[in-house]
């Protein structure tokens, strides 16, 4: 028989089998008869056990591992010794208690064994064997004790105990922040020798508490020589080359509109009124691709990174300085190189005809939204704004047209307030404060909407490979949870739950605007939505109730707007269309939408974390503190409190002064004496009790119920 096919000749038989077959009978089942082809047999079935896609059993008998009690997942361990493997194919994750986690740590790929019934709402399993450590690099404190170093891990899930000998330390001392290597195996699968491979500063160094994080999510620091040399060698301004095949727009009234402290600016706005009183609106985008060259060591390695991250002092960017604050920035006063989506819209908010091209712009203003606000909110105008006014006016009543619109289709604001974490020059957390939303941050996020779907539309109409930004339905069993949970508080809502258009979750929000316990509520049912990724098949975008979206605005600090831009160059602008391009895009699309939705998700857990870390920091300063705030979430291990401040800490059953029962359904905690009953929702009085900014934790005891 020919060996290249018995691998898939062996799962095809056990595919077919209905219980565990010895290799006596595969070999009966594959006709083998001589010695090499037993020979081949058992190398294979030896190979498929230790890629884990089959199970060979304590009686020597062998079946599929999804038709056996087995399963492989990732861990996703909790600080207090249990942890969660998810498994791919299973709704519900696995649960696995400390004393049968087996040496298993944060994200290893494991074999768990669910011991469980499989009908239980609860699985739970002990993990057999850990398949890979998917982690090989940790970050922690090291200290020495006799020429040995030992090193505290900043991440409180992970139960290793490494240590460093002297010679592999690089010279460490006692309290510097260590990047370390895990070498042999010591002892079981939990101990291990390390070695030390970067230096990140001294615990107490401002801004190495920040660094420590940036360094466990693997994001890069620096940029490589190789960029830096590639860097030095673009011009960094706009030549007469350059405007070759653009339409010429520095006539145009261009402005931009962003934050206090933006310096890389990537949209630009235009609009007029039309004599057949229709607007004209214009989004005008840095044109990234054109300097990011294909292939280059800049565009691999904005490929790497797949995004900037903002953290609460610093922004580590998708592109070196000189690119994302200097040439590629819209900067006023100065030449720059866009392309403009330039969209006709009726009072409705319908959109007629439209036009997507290569263009040179001349930003005129390089506005704030505190003064735009001031405009639109307040009709005061600031000084240097009086010519923009009514362009400002024009465009406001657009954005309210457009967002009309979207609100008829079904858009999702689940309007969750954001923290700003505000620091002084040692990165040490002075205040924190609600992250204001008004009408200019609502106008910009309108106008990038609209442009992100036209150009969505256009190419696949054109049926071309394209990224999308797709947010899919959320999962009925979710929204129904939520609903029976939301129906304990009194709040029935009549109505099919099968039917998950957006408008029925939209109805739900507008239900639940008017109550006290809103934003909690709100946050509730935001957490049962989907996660929104990136990826090569348009399935819409749920949140916005967009049949068609990508994104397209931001190539300076997201590369999947670089590619699209890109696209747009191939396809439109270049006219390359031909067989070859299509199926290079259709290849590389799988990856780059799978890789920029991993950095997504790795650099917003990095910001989470950093602004945990800050706002513990920032309760350090005020333990023995009473503040006032809202039940956001009960466990059978406490509740969480959130402040008005967005500050979210813990009051932990066992400070709790009487034994509380969890009643998981009703997500309540009654006393058994006192009788004192907690929901979420309640406002109640807390004190601060303790703060770590080592643990990223807050834990306060309640004072009163408000």
């Amino acid at each position: 028989m020919e060996y290249n096919t018995m691998r898939e000749d062996i799962i095809n038989i056990l595919t077919n089998s209905e219980k565990a077959i010895d290799i006596f009978e595969l070999q009966d089942a594959l006709g083998i008869s001589t010695v090499e082809e037993t020979k081949a047999l058992a190398e294979e079935l030896e190979k498929l056990e230790d890629e884990v896609i089959i199970y060979h059993t304590n009686k020597d008998k062998y079946m599929l591992l999804e038709n056996s009690h087995l399963r492989k997942g990732v861990m996703r361990a909790n600080k207090k010794g249990f942890g969660f493997v998810e498994v791919d194919n299973l709704t519900e994750d696995v649960y696995v208690a400390q004393e049968d986690m087996n040496g298993a740590i944060h994200d290893d790929i494991v074999l768990v064994e669910i011991t469980s019934k499989m009908t239980l709402d609860r699985l739970e399993g002990r993990v057999l064997k850990i398949i890979e450590r998917r982690v090989k690099r940790y970050i922690g404190e090291i200290t020495f004790e006799d020429d040995l170093g030992h090193i505290k891990l900043d991440d409180s899930k992970i139960k290793l105990d490494i240590v460093v000998p002297r010679d592999k330390s690089l010279n460490a001392v006692d309290g510097h922040k260590v990047v370390v290597e895990l070498g042999k195996k010591l002892d079981n699968n939990t101990k291990y020798e390390g070695e030390v491979v970067e230096i990140i500063g001294h615990k107490n160094d401002p801004g190495v508490d920040i660094l420590s994080i940036i360094y466990k999510y693997n994001i890069n620091v620096d940029f490589p020589e190789e960029v830096k040399e590639e860097v030095k060698s673009i011009p960094m301004s706009v030549s007469d080359n350059d405007l070759v095949g653009r339409k010429d727009l520095r006539d145009v009234e261009i402005f931009t509109i962003d934050g206090d402290d933006t310096k890389d600016i990537d949209d630009a706005i235009s609009i007029k009124k039309l004599p057949n009183g229709k607007y004209e609106l214009g989004v005008h985008i840095a044109d990234v691709s054109y300097y990011v060259k294909e292939g280059s060591p800049l565009d691999d390695e904005a490929m790497d990174r797949g995004t900037s991250v903002y953290l609460v002092d610093r922004v580590i960017p998708m592109l070196p300085h000189e690119l994302s604050n200097g040439i590629c920035s819209l900067n006023p006063g100065v030449d720059r190189l866009a392309v403009s989506c330039v969209m006709e819209f009726d009072s409705l908010g319908k959109m007629g005809s439209y036009e997507i091209f290569p263009s040179v712009i001349r930003s005129r203003k390089q506005m704030t939204y505190k003064n735009v606000n001031s405009i639109l909110e307040k009709n005061i105008v600031p000084e240097g704004y009086e010519e923009f006014a009514d362009s400002l006016r024009l465009m406001k009543e657009l954005a309210d047209i457009l967002r009309a619109m979207k609100d008829r289709r079904g858009n999702l604001d689940f309007d969750v307030d954001e923290a700003k974490i505000l620091v002084d020059e040692n990165c040490v957390p002075i205040e924190v404060v609600k992250r204001e939303r008004g009408a200019g941050e609502k106008l910009i996020e309108d106008f990038m909407i609209a442009a992100n779907e036209c150009v969505a539309s256009h190419i696949y109409f054109m049926n071309l490979p394209f990224i999308y930004r797709i947010h899919e339905y959320p999962k009925e069993e979710k929204i129904r949870s939520f609903l029976g949970f939301i129906g304990t508080m009194g709040y029935n809502i009549a109505g099919d739950v099968k039917d998950l258009r957006p408008t029925t979750i939209q109805r739900i929000l507008k239900y639940l605007k008017d109550k006290p316990e809103f934003k909690i509520l709100s946050s509730l049912l935001l957490r049962s939505m989907q996660k929104a990724i990136y990826s090569p098949n348009n399935l819409g975008h749920y949140g916005i109730a967009s049949s068609c979206y990508t994104h397209f605005t931001s190539p300076i600090r997201r590369y999947p707007d670089t590619t699209v831009h890109r696209l747009l160059h191939t396809y439109l602008f270049d006219g390359k269309i031909d067989m070859q391009t299509i199926k290079k895009w259709e290849e590389k699309l799988v990856f780059i939408a799978d890789h920029s939705s991993e950095k997504e998700r790795a650099s917003v857990d990095c910001e989470r974390e950093v602004e945990d870390m800050k706002m513990a920091e920032y309760m350090e300063k005020h333990i023995g503190e009473s503040f006032e705030g809202m039940i956001s979430s009960i466990t059978n291990f406490g509740m969480f409190v959130e402040l008005d401040n967005l500050i979210e800490g813990m009051v932990p059953l066992r400070d709790m002064k009487d034994f509380f029962h969890f009643d998981e359904e009703n997500m309540t905690l009654t006393g058994e004496k006192s009788h004192v009953k907690y929901t979420i929702g309640e406002r109640v009085v807390v004190k601060v009790v303790r703060a770590s900014k080592e643990e990223k934790s807050i834990d306060f005891e309640i004072v009163k119920k408000v």
